[in-house]
């Protein structure tokens, strides 16, 4: 079996030492070359033809993301950026998944190792997952959904739970920015570290016609609005009365997962049931699938992302091999599936 080849850029020695290291360990991988800035990494991409490259966000001579789109352009490839916990290394990151990267890391911190044993085995699955990616094009290059007009007035008590992973931060933006002001309230879990979440909802509250926030404890879920998971805290829902809640626990993972898809999905077919719609969507691994089975049992209608149409077709095959998907759908007409399913919820009742 050939090797996965892996080129990383980054200014710093110490990084770069580090994830040859985590790389050279994989007995699939191997690291071809490292490069301190862009333009020698320009000429060892040429000379090695790797399969993923690890990129860092902020680097001299040539700034990370005008290296990315320039990439994109010209050679397309799976990229990791490895990004630094700050709100511009947050900024800068999601920036680089709208032209086009993959996945992301933040960089490690040292001296814990039990801490760079869990992060050596977060690389080694990304860059696997990178390896097999084929559908990576830039965002502005993909077909934008029309934003689609308010729906007939619906009750208060649907809802709408969304889940994602790999990927899913520009699935996320093509399905909200297609809804409309009075569509039920919609809560979401995507994976994705603390200190990244709070950037990436505020992103998409400038984007959107409803308004998102990320998730407080206690949030009344309210229609036009959307409930992102806290990074690093499990969402879910609760209900006081004819109102529903988000209830934020500071649990450990699921699924290998903080946030947990499978955590908000259960709740939502505990405390909505067949009032609920539940979507998931792009990502590795097999969170979601079975609190999705949870919702379709207790009468929720069901979507799953297409194949065709995921960067990662992890956590939608869960689903659908369990048999309780009602509908696999492509990403650009996910939102009005949903709300169609809203609508005919409403009418069946």
């Amino acid at each position: 079996m050939n090797k996965i080849k892996v080129l990383c850029v980054d200014d710093s020695a110490l990084i770069r030492s580090i994830m040859s290291k985590i790389v050279n360990e994989q007995p699939d991988m191997e690291m071809v070359a490292t490069a301190p800035d862009p333009l020698i990494a320009r000429d060892l991409i040429k000379r090695h033809s790797p399969d993923v490259l690890t990129l860092d966000v902020e680097m001299p001579r040539m700034d990370g993301l005008d290296f990315l789109e320039r990439l994109m352009r010209l050679r397309p490839m799976p990229v990791i950026m490895v990004s630094s916990l700050t709100q511009k290394g947050s900024e800068i990151t999601l920036n680089a998944l709208e032209l086009g990267a993959i996945d992301f890391v933040t960089k490690p911190q040292m001296g814990l190792q039990d801490g760079m044993l869990k992060y050596s085995e977060l690389i080694a699955d990304k860059i696997r997952v990178a390896a097999r990616v084929r559908n990576f094009q830039r965002y502005s290059e993909t077909s934008a959904p029309a934003r689609l007009p308010a729906s007939p007035l619906i009750g208060s008590e649907k809802i709408i739970a969304i889940g994602s992973s790999t990927g899913g931060t520009e699935a996320l933006r093509q399905v909200l920015t297609a809804m409309p002001l009075n569509c039920p309230g919609i809560m979401i879990t995507q994976h994705m570290p603390a200190g990244f979440t709070r950037s990436f909802a505020e992103r998409l509250n400038k984007l959107c016609r409803i308004t998102v926030k990320e998730a407080e404890n206690g949030d009344r879920i309210l229609p036009g609005h959307a409930y992102l998971a806290p990074g690093g805290i499990h969402l879910g829902l609760t209900r006081s009365g004819a109102n529903y809640h988000a209830q934020l626990q500071d649990l450990p993972p699921v699924n290998r997962h903080c946030p947990s898809v499978d955590l908000l999905f259960h709740s939502v077919a505990k405390y909505a049931g067949k009032n609920a719609v539940g979507a998931i969507l792009t990502g590795m691994g097999y969170d979601g699938a079975q609190g999705m089975q949870a919702m379709h049992q207790a009468g929720a209608r069901t979507l799953a992302q297409s194949e065709r149409t995921c960067v990662v077709y992890g956590m939608p095959r869960e689903a659908v091999a369990l048999g309780c998907v009602d509908e696999i759908v492509d990403i650009d007409q996910m939102c009005q599936h949903i709300l169609s399913n809203v609508v005919g919820q409403a009418r069946r009742i």
